[in-house]
């Protein structure tokens, strides 16, 4: 199945979203004919792409959806699996995804002055956690909860750790997720080490509530989502604060704007949403990561090769194969979604990272 005209494979059809879509004649953006290989392809193998979405020049120029399992979020607890047929309507679940959004809602908190800058002390934004404070944990910075170098013990949920035996499962269990965090072992100096660690955004969900007075989720619905003319959006909640390590859930037409957004230096559609300083900060690489990759604040900064030179992209990195990827010197966001939620092999990763290069594969530089 595919969004587009018939006879035109992929190319995106004109919805009152916001989003400017390219005609069959501006062809010369992108190779359409090997993108249209690749999502046949893709359409007749058993990858589990759910939707793959190009955005160059500003426009929406190429657009295909399939079908494959997705996580639905239960009526009263937890997640169920359900096969769906994704179109231009469907939400799709974010997974890790939601934490580059949690930067941009961060973003604009720090712009409106509700938060004074990134260097504050974490414990600064929770006098209740004072009996959890030690000299080493004293030095934790929101810089580092939006880093993931704060520098605390942490089992991030996989497979080898099952569904029990790791911190995230013994965060949401717990009472109190920000106390859980806060109250875990120290291993390295803040600021020193990159360890991945889905607490830290409990933290940042909780300190959003703080600032703003209220929820992340509803926060984000005024200053983030609306201005985006994104309307169809559900965020999890966890015992009263919003899920941002991965509760949340769009359309992919809205994933693309988020990285439009940022590709345009916090700008849609001529209005300023979020502040291009913010946009430059939390973009730039702040401590190396894994696989070569650096990491901003909540977003991940990679390189990859295109006909022998390298390009720099932008990524939204989400569990199962979510991924929003920014190429500023193509003037391209390409967005993939997928089904691999419990796969957390390196082909889940190399599927979905396999569609960014077809699509830089049919890309023509600029000029």
């Amino acid at each position: 199945m595919h969004a587009g005209l018939p006879d035109g494979c992929g190319i995106p059809l004109a919805r009152d979203d916001g989003w400017p879509v390219a005609s069959v004649n501006e062809d010369n953006l992108i190779d359409r004919a090997a993108l249209c290989r690749m999502a046949d392809r893709l359409a007749s193998s058993a990858a589990n792409v759910h939707s793959v979405l190009v955005a160059r020049g500003g426009k929406l120029v190429f657009e295909r959806y399939f079908r494959g399992p997705d996580e639905i979020p239960g009526r009263f607890y937890g997640r169920r699996v359900e096969n769906v047929t994704f179109d231009a309507d469907t939400l799709h679940d974010m997974k890790s995804v939601s934490k580059s959004v949690a930067s941009l809602v961060i973003g604009i908190a720090i712009d409106r002055g509700l938060i004074r800058s990134v260097n504050e002390p974490i414990f600064s934004f929770f006098p209740e956690l004072e009996d959890l404070r030690s000299p080493e944990k004293d030095r934790i910075q929101l810089f580092h909860a939006l880093s993931m170098s704060m520098g605390l013990a942490w089992v991030e949920a996989t497979p080898a750790t099952g569904d029990d035996n790791n911190d995230e499962a013994g965060m949401n269990r717990s009472r109190d997720a920000c106390r859980y965090v806060l109250g875990l072992a120290t291993t390295a100096p803040a600021g020193q080490e990159f360890f991945y660690n889905t607490g830290a955004l409990a933290l940042v969900s909780a300190i959003i509530r703080k600032a703003t007075g209220r929820p992340l989720d509803e926060f984000a619905r005024e200053a983030l989502f609306e201005p985006l003319g994104i309307t169809a959006v559900e965020w999890e909640r966890r015992k009263g604060d919003t899920d941002a390590g991965g509760g949340l859930r769009l359309r992919s037409r809205d994933m693309a704007k988020i990285g439009q957004l940022v590709l345009a230096g916090g700008r849609w559609n001529g209005h300023q949403i979020v502040s291009r300083e913010w946009i430059e900060t939390s973009t730039a690489p702040k401590i190396k990561a894994a696989d070569g990759q650096s990491y901003g604040y909540l977003w991940w900064l990679g390189r990859s090769v295109l006909n022998g030179r390298e390009v720099q992209w932008v990524g939204a990195l989400g569990r199962g194969g979510q991924s929003i990827r920014i190429v500023p010197e193509l003037d391209l966001v390409v967005v993939v979604t997928a089904g691999y939620y419990q796969d957390y092999s390196p082909r889940a990763f190399q599927v979905q990272y396999g569609v960014f290069k077809d699509v830089l594969r049919g890309i023509s530089p600029p000029g």
